[in-house]
């Protein structure tokens, strides 16, 4: 006998609940709740989590108003938080667990320590190198399944491909001096994208050292294709190391089962791109059924006058991915 089990992730986008904002949070909870039931998720992964301020306290409100009436409100919870204690302004991390979560940590340059760096296009010019570091950190939480077994959900939102503001290099939000100025903005973001995407490989394999049969799921919008350097690096495969001893570690991208005209969580441009996934480890591959991409009704976020009002519903789409795990015996 066997146990279903479905994990989800969901880049909620900027899920917020702000006085006069548009569309309101109302307008979003009634497209994008329904999404939510759909999902059916025992894990359920979100990003861009926004804390409201209350009492003089920062909470979830608006999420807990869009799990109103759904089984997830009743669901164990883990966020990111920041020094004091409290939820981010921002950007959280949550995961949300039918199952019993036995702890959870955040990580944020405890396995990769910041980098140092020196803008070369800034205005006026730096003279000395700066700490670079990378704004969100990686959302782990170990979760009780039926029968004792332990599945590791490490949650994370990598650095997207916007660039980075370079000191001097910008008239406007949206329109920069130089190409130059763009160029070095980009590889600030690649390197804060790759630096995220080592630290949860390092935390992978310190899971690994541990137990080398570990159940690992790694969810998220990783702003990369499967292909990009960011996934490589989290993926290990043995192609990329040379050394088959590590086949064991090799992190396998669940949406390869989806045909390649249909893989897709975001549509820019016309092209659909797969910048949310699924990762899981050899030993979870083993009870591994299938894959979902709730994809039918996303819209191009690139199109002139695509606004939100429009499209209250977030620009990524839901991924969801089935195991059948063995009952206990």
């Amino acid at each position: 006998m066997s146990t279903k089990l479905r994990i989800a992730t969901f880049n909620l986008e900027n899920l917020d609940d702000k006085p006069g904002e548009q569309p309101s949070l109302k307008t979003r909870i009634a497209v994008m709740r329904p999404q939510l039931i759909r999902l059916n998720a025992d894990i359920l992964c979100l990003q861009e989590v926004n804390g409201q301020e209350t009492s003089g306290q920062r909470q979830l409100l608006a999420l807990d108003k869009l799990l109103e009436t759904t089984p997830y409100q009743e669901y164990h919870r883990a966020t990111t938080k920041t020094e004091g204690g409290q939820v981010y302004d921002e950007r959280n991390l949550v995961i949300l667990s039918r199952f019993e979560i036995s702890e959870f940590k955040q990580y944020k340059h405890q396995f990769a320590p910041p980098l140092m760096y020196r803008q070369i296009t800034a205005q006026p010019a730096e003279t000395k190198a700066k700490e670079l570091t990378w704004e969100r950190p990686i959302l782990h939480a170990k979760i009780n399944l039926l029968g004792n077994q332990v599945l590791d959900v490490i949650n994370v939102h990598l650095k997207s491909k916007l660039p980075t503001t370079i000191a001097g290099q910008k008239v406007n939000d949206f329109t920069w001096k130089t190409a130059s100025g763009w160029a070095e903005g980009s590889f600030i973001s690649a390197m804060k994208r790759v630096g995220q995407a080592l630290e949860t490989r390092l935390l992978i394999d310190q899971l690994l050292d541990a137990n080398e049969d570990a159940l690992i799921v790694i969810c998220g919008d990783f702003n990369a294709e499967a292909d990009e350097v960011p996934i490589e690096a989290i993926r290990g495969d043995v192609e990329n190391t040379g050394n088959s001893q590590l086949a064991k570690r090799v992190m396998v991208a669940c949406e390869r089962t989806i045909p390649a005209s249909a893989r897709f969580s975001l549509l820019h441009q016309g092209k659909g791109t797969m910048l949310d996934h699924v990762l899981i480890s050899r030993s979870l591959l083993t009870y591994y059924q299938g894959i979902e991409i709730h994809n039918e009704l996303l819209h191009d976020e690139s199109l002139a006058f695509a606004t939100d009002k429009l499209y209250p519903e977030s620009d990524h789409a839901p991924v969801i991915v089935e195991f059948a795990l063995p009952d206990a015996t």
